[in-house]
């Protein structure tokens, strides 16, 4: 029974570990740049490195975060491996980002590298997540407010477009981790001092 999960198992593993490279920290450290958990919101994110660091830079860790969350479930897909397991894979793609063990596990929001495991698991997902943040981040100009809401209705999404109940649940979780990473964004928000992008 064990060797059946052994694969799986360990494919989770390499995934948080892979998660766990945080591109803002590696790419700010190699630009001569301050740690952008000192800087800014803190948050070693494309968001907060675009404030410091200019937007090449920034997209450049965009790029990074949101393959971090690729790679993996697309090992996972090309294993055969039951889409509840390629779900939980973009999960612990996603956990490593949120807690880097090699960055003391304080790590960023996780929302490039969500996107890049919603995009190798279900394109159509993805883009329906995507284009929910466009829309709103076009009328709102808020980047929080954009991610908070694409990630409250990407497991509505899920309903009608993957059909693994347990990998609906999966996406549920990634979804509420993500929301609950953005508290000091929700009460800035609620306040009314939420700056704009």
């Amino acid at each position: 029974m064990l060797e059946t999960y052994t694969l799986p198992l360990s494919l989770l593993l390499i995934a948080y570990l892979f998660g766990s490279l945080n591109s803002a920290i590696v790419l700010c450290k190699l630009a001569s740049l301050p740690d952008p958990r000192t800087q800014g919101s803190g948050n070693p994110g494309a968001t907060n490195v675009l404030r410091f660091g200019g937007k090449k830079l920034a997209a450049t860790v965009l790029f990074f975060d949101v393959l971090k969350g690729v790679i993996p479930v697309v090992i996972a897909h090309l294993l055969g491996l039951d889409m509840v397991w390629v779900a939980a894979t973009a999960f612990a793609a996603f956990v490593g980002h949120l807690f880097p063990v090699f960055f003391q596990f304080k790590g960023g929001k996780g929302v490039a590298t969500a996107l890049g495991g919603f995009l190798a698991l279900s394109p159509a997902l993805a883009g329906a997540g995507l284009l929910t943040w466009l829309v709103v981040f076009a009328i709102s100009r808020i980047s929080s407010l954009s991610a908070l809401t694409a990630a409250a209705l990407t497991p509505v999404y899920s309903l009608w477009i993957i059909d693994s109940v347990p990998a609906r649940w999966v996406i549920l979780l990634t979804a509420l981790m993500l929301i609950a990473r953005h508290h000091g964004n929700i009460r800035r928000l609620l306040s009314g001092q939420e700056g704009k992008s």
